[in-house]
């Protein structure tokens, strides 16, 4: 390179806090304490760390690093080995999407080659209203709800991306689709989402995630298929951790019991044992009594852990063991991954790691696939 690239740095450092606990995102002050009365910590910082790193590795002193003060990016900056340029100002206490907005107007003013961001879906809304289209931007993931196509498919897909970009002699990007939902209703199981904008991304669509898709509204003979086949395997005295989505609402529907659609809940059998569980609730049951997990695949997107399940963390898989594992999907839900693999992101590359290669997948009563997972 000629000439050192510029990159930006914006952190919402309490993003994702209540996804481990159960919330379902800390967009209100209120669920932020909430949150932080259940025990969350942040982790976003951790999360840019690791992009940052990955940059830092690749690109050396021929990036420039601006960020904005304290936790919204320089504290995490020198951590991962910056001397970074820090410009703009953030009020006293709590970090607001005002701050974040005004960050994202002096990444704007600054022309920095690139964005980095992280955060959740609320956090992109709040940079896309400012820049309008005029800056390339890339979120690292670390949010509770991430519908939208700005987000690359992990913390290190975050940094390569970033450095991809930066070093190629003639950058592609594309535009991506910001969404978000309505937090209140999305609590209480129901998924309000709508377009806010668009934004445009490095075009790289191995390392930035798709669009998440609604359900295609399946067969009902199919998902009462799938669910038949995963009751007929349920074993006595065992803990089925039944993660969200309609289909794995769908196994208890035929159970007779209700499952929260959008939470993980505990059952043995019919028995509910804990509904809407946070990962602390899981990691209790967990003592002296065989696990299984069961979910699906986020439609679009083919994430089975770590968009909207945070509950299900790396220390729960391990304690379940990923031989326990159980994958349920339609046809159509797999079709429409377009051959991409099924994705993991528990923020434990050991984690990840261990379970990739390929599972049997249930896609009807008696039925299954073989499907690869990154």
């Amino acid at each position: 390179m000629t000439a050192r690239k510029r990159l930006g740095l914006i952190v919402n450092p309490i993003a994702g806090m209540g996804g481990g606990v159960g919330l379902k995102g800390t967009d209100s002050a209120t669920t932020l304490q909430r949150a932080r009365e259940l025990g969350a910590t942040p982790r976003s910082g951790i999360r840019a760390n690791v992009a940052l790193s990955i940059v830092l590795e690749r690109l050396g002193d021929e990036v420039e690093l601006i960020t904005a003060p304290g936790a919204m990016g320089e504290e995490i900056a020198l951590s991962a080995g910056f001397t970074p340029i820090v410009i703009g100002s953030v009020t006293g206490g709590e970090t607001s999407p005002d701050d974040t907005r005004h960050a994202a107007k002096v990444m704007l003013d600054a022309g920095v080659d690139l964005l980095l961001f992280a955060g959740g879906d609320g956090t992109a809304r709040d940079i896309c209203g400012v820049i309008d289209g005029h800056l390339i931007s890339l979120g690292i993931p670390t949010g509770v709800k991430m519908h939208s196509a700005v987000y690359a498919t992990n913390p290190r897909s975050a940094g390569e991306a970033a450095a991809r970009f930066l070093i190629a002699a003639t950058p592609r990007s594309r535009e991506a689709e910001v969404m978000d939902i309505d937090e209140e209703l999305f609590r209480g199981g129901r998924v309000s989402a709508r377009l806010y904008g668009m934004m445009r991304v490095p075009d790289l669509p191995r390392l930035v995630q798709n669009l998440k898709s609604g359900s295609s509204g399946s067969d009902q003979a199919v998902l009462t298929g799938i669910a038949d086949d995963i009751i007929e395997r349920m074993q006595d005295g065992a803990l089925y951790i039944i993660g969200p989505g309609t289909t794995t609402r769908e196994i208890v529907t035929r159970m007779g019991g209700q499952k929260t659609l959008l939470g993980v809940d505990l059952f043995c059998r019919a028995e509910a044992i804990a509904l809407d569980a946070t990962e602390a609730q899981i990691l209790n049951h967990l003592d002296g009594i065989p696990a299984r997990i069961v979910v699906t695949p986020i439609g679009g997107q083919g994430f089975l852990f770590g968009r909207g399940n945070q509950q299900l963390s790396a220390e729960v898989i391990r304690r379940v063991g990923p031989e326990n594992i159980i994958v349920v999907a339609t046809m159509d839900k797999i079709a429409g991954l377009r051959g991409d693999p099924f994705l993991i992101d528990t923020g434990d590359p050991v984690t990840d790691e261990s379970l990739a290669g390929y599972i049997r997948v249930v896609t009807n009563y008696h039925t299954e696939t073989v499907y690869q997972i990154a």
